[in-house]
């Protein structure tokens, strides 16, 4: 299942009907587009399946008018490339942008018709395909709400979170401040854990917590000792949940959190209750046979406390299925980095509400009486910290003390975070010990000119295979660890595939092995779904290795605790010599080269560079023209959504 949505694989949603050639609703005559949307499709703004929805949906409401079917096959464009509406005014300035499903195809070269943007308006708001305004009929597909138009599914989801969200800052709970204040600081004790502090208050007091930070500054350290607030204050019998969008981050949050909770144990041979962690469709309930899942409204989940990690990847339909799920008393705690890539799915959930205005709420009050040194005041305050006061209205808390990044890498992410390209490519140019820059001749590098990057791939792979073949499990994992290729497209002379190939010939030529079969040893392995049997999840990433009787085994998960998986029980796998800066997200690795495409790129976007950035430990190596840089640092991804607005 993949991660984010709110719809179990291999079901279709209710807006987008089946058939690929056929008009929908007539499947004896082949389908023909009107004049309008050919002519968008021509200049691949639109794809077929976008304008056969619209069409459709205008035959099941008597719409006829090109211009509406035209609004209505950009929300459905908009929808495929991650955004929960389209606002009619930035249509345009979004269809010169390039195609969501074809990074490398060229964006439109003539002047699309484009409607006039009054008339266009009101033809959608008068249709009687569309719903005008979040008061209209409850039984129309598209809904036009500030000049955003929704496919009515997603703009529903919306409301779910909006009101669930509001509903949950409106009040606070009852805890006594005395007992707060002793738990918080027993379990921060430090001068520089104020942040922490106001974290566990703020879980403590409000039904929604916000928990944001960067790489290294201590998320789940905090979430564990959060934990422990909450028991110390409510009670061991508090019932807590742990669940990330994935498996791999699943497991990882409940290993980290479980060890940290052991370490924070009161006494000689008491021991923490350990907590479980699960993917969120897992927490729901998914049933495999429908598209519902068995926690909703009528069914709540019975925990006193939600804790989802890795909040960005989570999708706005499925945010709203855990807010629906969700009793009205229980605690959610949302944990991310907004500045990372969202979702794959629609929405950028997390951004949404870290970014949203919020009218003023009695939590920042409450949490000056509990903890007066901790709480950031906008008066006093400049720049981010400001900013961050505000935030409380909301339950943002930001941690901003890192714990990893002891170096350049630090102040790298930083000026790529703030949209600072001068100072990012500054850094960048200086290199050092921790970074370096490799610009290209052309638009896309040739492997001649990384001979650095073949050697770290030549190097790796080395001790991969040296390891695998002596058996040691750990060694291979360790190795697979120390430098990973990167890249934003799957496709083209910049994509995974290409580059891939370019690794495995590298690691081929430094190891002079070129020993065919299905199962090598050393071949580097990542797991693409979810298997119950075997406990594996898809991400995680494993080696093949000798199991010193003549025949192989696979290796998975921690150096320290290897899991061993024979090769004809794994769940589907690729040979991962490089990835896609998505599929990273929730990984380090000791060493990173990134491969930028083109400046042109509508995938090279400033979230990319920094998530791309920030899987490094020690250094990373950005292969990409200075412009390339540029353009990333300066181009935030675009998901339009009405959450960050007042209404």
């Amino acid at each position: 299942m993949s991660a984010g949505t709110g719809t179990p694989p291999g079901t279709a949603g209710p807006d987008v009907p089946s058939g690929a050639d056929d008009v929908p609703g007539d499947p004896r005559r082949p389908w023909r587009a009107g004049p309008l949307l050919a002519t968008f499709a021509a200049a691949g703004v639109l794809t077929s399946a976008d304008v056969r929805v619209a069409e459709r949906l205008g035959e099941l409401t008597g719409e006829d008018d090109p211009e509406v079917h035209l609004a209505a096959a950009l929300a459905v464009r908009a929808v495929r490339s991650g955004s929960v509406c389209v606002d009619l005014a930035d249509a345009p300035a979004l269809a010169a942008e390039g195609s969501p499903d074809d990074p490398d195809a060229a964006p439109p070269d003539a002047a699309l018709p484009w409607p006039d943007a009054d008339a266009w308006t009101a033809a959608v708001r008068r249709s009687a395909l569309v719903a005008d305004g979040v008061d209209g009929p409850a039984d129309r597909p598209v809904r036009w709400v500030d000049g955003r138009v929704y496919l009515d599914r997603y703009w529903r989801d919306e409301q779910v979170v909006r009101r669930d969200v509001d509903a949950r800052l409106a009040s606070l709970l009852g805890v006594d401040d005395a007992t707060l204040r002793a738990a918080v600081h027993a379990r921060f004790a430090q001068p520089q854990d104020a942040r922490q502090r106001l974290a566990a208050a703020t879980a403590a007091l409000s039904r929604l917590t916000v928990l944001t930070g960067g790489p290294g500054t201590g998320k789940t350290t905090t979430v564990a000792r959060l934990v422990a607030v909450l028991r110390d204050v409510a009670g061991p019998g508090l019932r807590v949940a742990l669940a990330a969008p994935t498996g791999k981050a699943a497991a990882r949050l409940q290993e980290a959190v479980n060890a940290e909770l052991s370490r924070m144990a009161d006494a000689p041979g008491e021991v923490a209750a350990p907590l479980t962690a699960s993917t969120v469709h897992r927490l729901l309930g998914w049933r495999p046979s429908s598209t519902r899942f068995a926690h909703d409204h009528a069914h709540r989940l019975p925990h006193d406390v939600v804790v989802l990690d890795e909040a960005s990847m989570v999708s706005l339909p499925l945010l709203a299925r855990v807010l629906d799920a969700l009793r009205p008393a229980a605690r959610l705690l949302l944990v991310g980095d907004p500045d990372q890539l969202a979702s794959v799915e629609v929405g950028a959930v997390l951004g949404d509400l870290v970014a949203r205005p919020v009218p003023p709420g009695p939590l920042p009050e409450r949490l000056a009486g509990v903890l007066p040194d901790d709480v950031p005041r906008a008066q006093r305050a400049g720049g981010d910290e400001a900013q961050d006061a505000a935030a409380l209205h909301g339950g943002v808390v930001r941690l901003v003390v890192p714990h990893r990044f002891g170096h350049d890498l630090g102040a790298l992410a930083d000026a790529v975070r703030r949209g600072d390209a001068g100072t990012a490519l500054e850094l960048l140019l200086a290199g050092g010990d921790h970074m370096a820059l490799v610009q290209p001749a052309g638009a896309v590098p040739t492997d001649d000119e990384v001979p650095d990057l073949r050697r770290d791939v030549g190097t790796t792979g080395t001790r991969i295979v040296a390891a695998a073949s002596a058996g040691d499990a750990a060694g291979a994992l360790e190795a697979l660890g120390a430098h990973r290729l990167l890249l934003a497209h799957r496709r083209g002379p910049a994509g995974v595939a290409r580059w891939a190939a370019l690794a495995q010939r590298w690691v081929e030529d430094a190891t002079g092995d070129r020993a065919g079969g299905t199962w090598p040893v050393g071949r580097p392995l990542l797991v693409t779904t979810n298997d119950r049997t075997t406990g594996l999840s898809n991400g995680d990433t494993g080696v093949v290795v000798s199991d010193g009787a003549g025949g192989v085994v696979t290796a998975f998960g921690d150096p320290r605790a290897p899991r061993l998986v024979r090769p004809h029980r794994l769940p589907a796998v690729e040979t991962v010599h490089a990835m896609t800066v998505h599929r990273a997200q929730g990984s380090q690795f000791a060493l990173v080269t990134v491969v930028l495409p083109p400046a042109s790129s509508p995938l090279l976007t400033r979230e990319l560079l920094y998530t791309a950035i920030t899987r490094a430990r020690e250094h990373v190596r950005v292969v990409g023209s200075a412009d390339a840089v540029r353009a990333a640092v300066e181009r935030p991804v675009r998901r339009a959504s009405g959450l960050r607005f007042a209404r």
